[in-house]
Order: C-alpha cells, then sequence, then structure tokens
C-alpha cells in the first residue's frame, strides 16, 4: 500500500552522528589520520592562545572544515559554513554536535593570521608525513620535482605603473583600462590587488598573467608529496625552489628527476655537487642537453622517467579539486600557506588508498 507523505519534525533524534555516518565511509580513514595528526600538534596550539578570556573556537575544529574545503571544493568559507549548518557528515568529521551552533564565517578570516604566525600548515604537513612513515611508504632516495603556475587573485587592470598614480576617469569599482602598446614589466609596474604576484607567461605563445609558482617535491615510492613551497613567478623559481627542498631532505646520495625545463648546466652541475644524481629529461632543441650518457646509460634513470609524471597527478587533484586553479588569498605567504595545506590533504587521500583501500 502507499504510504502517507507526512511531513510533521520530530523534536528529538537517538541517532548520533557517529552512528548516521557508514562504517565504510571514505571520510572515516581520513578523519582517523587528521585526528592523529592534530594531536601531534597539540603542543604547539598551546603556544597559539592566551591562558585568559573566553574560550575561542577549537583550531582542531577549524582545521578540520578548512580540510573539508579542499576535499569537497567547496569554493568559499560562506558556503562552508553554511554546509556546517546543515550536513550532518560535515559536523561528524569537524566534531560538532547536533545541536551546536555554528560559528560566523569571519572566523576563520581572524583566526588564519594566528594559523599562518604559527605555521601550522607545514606542521600539520609535517604530521601527515609521520603518518605516512608509519606505513612505511616513503623513500628517502628517489624524488621528483615540477612546479606549476597559480593563476593569482588579480587582474590585468590592477598591474599599475609603481611611480605615479592613476585614478579612474569613469567607473571608480571597474574603471576602464587600456593598456595596449604598453610596456608593462614587473620592474615598473604592480598590482595594486596582490603587490606579490608578478606578471608571467609560461611560454611563447601563452598569455601573460599575474600568478605565482607553486613547486612539489615527490617521492617516487608511493608518489606522496614531501615538500610543497610557492615562489615568485620567475624564469629562476623552478629550479630554485628544486634546489631548496632537495638540500633539506635527510640522507646520502639520491636521485632527482624532472622535465626538461630543469636540463640546465648550472643547475645539473649544482645537483651532482650536492652529491644528487640529476635524473632529469634532455632538453636536445637547438642545444646540448646537460645530461649525458653518464646518467642516462644506467637503467634507473629510465625508471625515474617514467614515474616522475606520478607528479602531475598531485597537481591535478590540487587544481581540480584543492582549489588551486585560482587563487582566492592574496599575498606570498598566504598563498604558501593555501598550498601546503592542499598538499597535506592530497596526501590524507593517497594514504588512505593506499592503506585503508579495500582490496
Amino acid at each position: 500500500m502507499r504510504g502517507t507523505d507526512d511531513r510533521s519534525d520530530f523534536l528529538f533524534s537517538y541517532v548520533s552522528p557517529e552512528h548516521r555516518v557508514p562504517a565504510d565511509h571514505p571520510l572515516r580513514p581520513l578523519r582517523t589520520m587528521t585526528d592523529a595528526a592534530l594531536e601531534r600538534l597539540s603542543r604547539r596550539f598551546e603556544t597559539m592562545y592566551s591562558e585568559m578570556g573566553r574560550p575561542s573556537i577549537p583550531p582542531e575544529q577549524l582545521l578540520r572544515a578548512l580540510l573539508l574545503q579542499h576535499l569537497y571544493s567547496i569554493r568559499s568559507e560562506r558556503l562552508l559554513i553554511e554546509q556546517l549548518d546543515y550536513n550532518l557528515l560535515f559536523r561528524w568529521f569537524v566534531g560538532l554536535g547536533m545541536d551546536e551552533p555554528i560559528w560566523d564565517h569571519s572566523t576563520f578570516s581572524k583566526n588564519r593570521d594566528r594559523l599562518l604566525a604559527a605555521d601550522v600548515a607545514t606542521a600539520f604537513f609535517d604530521a601527515v608525513l609521520t603518518e605516512a612513515r608509519t606505513h612505511r611508504l616513503l623513500s628517502d632516495e628517489h624524488f621528483t620535482v615540477d612546479g606549476t603556475l597559480l593563476e593569482a587573485w588579480a587582474s590585468h587592470k590592477s598591474f599599475r605603473p609603481k611611480d605615479r598614480e592613476e585614478r579612474p576617469t569613469d567607473d571608480p569599482g571597474n574603471p576602464t583600462v587600456n593598456f595596449r602598446g604598453d610596456h608593462r614589466k614587473n620592474d615598473t609596474h604592480q598590482s595594486t590587488t596582490d603587490p606579490d604576484a608578478r606578471l608571467y607567461k609560461k611560454g611563447v605563445g601563452r598569455p601573460a598573467q599575474l600568478a605565482y609558482l607553486g613547486h612539489l617535491l615527490m617521492e617516487n615510492r608511493s608518489g606522496l608529496v614531501v615538500d610543497a613551497r610557492v615562489t615568485p613567478a620567475d624564469g629562476y623559481g623552478e629550479r630554485d625552489a628544486a634546489l631548496m627542498m632537495i638540500a633539506d631532505q635527510p640522507g646520502g646520495r639520491v636521485t632527482l628527476g624532472g622535465d626538461k625545463g630543469y636540463d640546465y648546466p648550472a643547475f645539473v652541475a649544482e645537483l651532482r655537487r650536492m652529491t644528487v644524481t640529476p635524473h632529469v629529461a634532455q632538453n636536445t632543441t637547438n642545444r646540448r642537453s646537460a645530461i649525458d650518457a653518464r646518467t642516462t646509460r644506467h637503467a634507473g634513470y629510465a625508471l625515474s622517467q617514467r614515474t616522475r609524471k606520478r607528479v602531475e597527478e598531485a597537481f591535478g587533484w590540487m587544481k581540480t579539486i584543492g582549489l588551486m586553479r585560482k587563487l582566492r588569498h592574496r599575498r606570498g605567504p598566504r598563498v604558501e600557506w593555501i598550498f601546503r595545506f592542499a598538499a597535506a590533504a592530497y596526501n590524507l587521500i593517497r594514504i588512505r588508498n593506499l592503506v585503508y583501500a579495500t582490496p
């Protein structure tokens, strides 16, 4: 028989969010690993807050909410708060009860500077890597480096000369700007929206845009990101960041894979001085490659060339899912904070797929 369409609301519910989430839900292992990582940061959180005054929103809940924003591609913090209000799955993951009030979206802005000053993103990133080490997923011998362009939250209209102030003649909010024929350079111009962004063109025939460069260092065993950095967009950022990231890795003689953009004599020579074997792709377009038969004759070189393409999976996830295709924050330190936090989110998903996936 047909059931009745009753619309009466129940006053009480005796089922907790813990019992509403299925035991095999993909967020459960992520919640377990996130809680373990945040537990390692407990002492750091203690130093961030005063012992007097009203209790603030727990930083653990703020970070879990930001993690959900990256995992579910929620484009703004207003929408994130809206989801937290009625989504029982999100409430369970963050650690909120059924009837607990939701904080205002401005709480993220007020606490972001505090989290930035304490370098919580780096600490959380390292705590996630500690989780990977407990499962013996990390390699300390073979690495891959790559960089990508991060489009800044600034328009071409904001890229104006440094030495003079231009007043709009029509609409102050959206003025008409004609920069055709002007020689705009980073030395003489600067964005008024994001002064740290640089005008950069990826290659010949590609459009110039205000951007940053994001860099990842991946270990080759499991495809996990072991370092993430953001630098100003210029022609040397990728190689400089690669040298800094590989220098911070412990161990003896290691290999470093990369694409043709890293095939420069000075870069290769510096790697060899650091006892790092350069496994970068050869660039022989109208030039001689800095990688010779001393490196290419070994089977490990071909293996590194096959494995290095896996770093594109991290960039692909961070841009399509992790909200890194178009930046939503301004200034270099804040952009790097978000970029490193997104890399930690990718590592959590990667560890879950390697360890907790059902065979």
